[in-house]
């Protein structure tokens, strides 16, 4: 099907107001034969007669023509406003922002850099889920979200990924659990007790290499689909478990019923970061959340927490 362009109708809305090819070429900076062309495509498209040519003396529209004109001037309004609005979006920070984060960590530290970003730029709606790996690499792939807060998790070449802490793992036990009286312990004696393990994709695989890397296997006694089920478990005695965030903000995780003990064997920390997909040009209100990372004032209010892990960057 042949279709019409907005150039082709600007041509023939300028010509049929001035009545003329020649005024119209003018006006517009074009040749007549480009302006005749295109309102004879106009009229082969539409199957319309739209002007009566009088030789030497310009064009009349002819009634179907004055119909069109109409139209075609509205059109080209809501065009220009379309690219207008198209613009706006590339240069001012407004409009949704969607975000997501991997669970583990979020509570540390997003609500407080969410209300940072809100009172800076209160024009952006924003919009956050929570999500395994895999699930967040998914949908950053799929164009669902502009930003992912994550850790380097299995990350494909398509995403960019920004370091900003790395996070050494320690054991979580039960204030009365036999190992609660201990700050530290190693992961030979950590394994003859059961485990409590998160069963996500990617970070189970992850905890249990921490023990085959040093030959042992834990004894798995609960599977954990969600944190506030393994805090749970964990915190009524049912095991052990595995953890990235800062041990002192280990309150915003059942602190009172939890007890830390650091990993006396050397164990991969996992790295928070900032990922994006690598072929998408971020829009203002991303690159604005990507500014505020980076804050100072930010970083000192809202990573508090994660300071003494901060990777530093030349």
């Amino acid at each position: 099907m042949r279709q019409l362009t907005l150039k082709q109708l600007r041509y023939f809305t300028v010509a049929g107001e001035l009545s003329s090819v020649t005024q119209a070429a003018k006006k517009l900076h074009v040749s007549q034969p480009s302006i005749s062309a295109a309102i004879q495509h106009v009229e082969e498209v539409t199957g319309l007669q739209l002007f009566v040519r009088h030789h030497a003396q310009g064009l009349s529209l002819t009634p179907t023509g004055r119909l069109l004109l109409d139209r075609a001037r509205q059109f080209l309004r809501d065009a220009e406003g379309l690219e207008k609005f198209a613009i706006s979006m590339g240069e001012n920070v407004g409009g949704e922002l969607r975000l997501v984060t991997f669970p583990t960590f979020a509570p540390v530290f997003l609500p407080r850099l969410l209300r940072f970003y809100a009172d800076r730029h209160p024009t952006v709606s924003l919009y956050c889920d929570e999500m395994n790996q895999k699930d967040i690499v998914r949908g950053l792939n799929q164009g669902d979200y502009e930003l992912a807060f994550t850790y380097d998790l299995d990350i494909p070449k398509t995403i960019d990924f920004t370091p900003l802490y790395r996070l050494p793992p320690y054991a979580v036990v039960s204030v009365d659990h036999p190992l609660g009286n201990r700050d530290s312990i190693t992961l030979k004696e950590l394994v003859t007790y059961s485990m409590v393990l998160l069963d996500w994709p990617l970070s189970r695989e992850y905890f249990l290499s921490i023990f085959t890397h040093y030959g042992l296997t834990p004894s798995v006694a609960h599977r954990a689909k969600s944190m506030d089920m393994l805090r749970g478990l964990v915190a009524n005695g049912f095991g052990f478990s595995l953890f990235n965030t800062p041990l002192d903000a280990l309150e915003h995780f059942g602190g009172d019923h939890l007890k830390a003990l650091a990993l006396e064997d050397e164990a991969l920390p996992l790295t928070l970061g900032i990922a994006c997909l690598s072929e998408l040009r971020l829009p203002p209100n991303a690159e604005a959340m990507l500014r505020l990372v980076e804050d100072a004032e930010a970083q000192s209010a809202v990573f508090e927490r994660f300071e003494t892990l901060r990777i530093r960057r030349v």
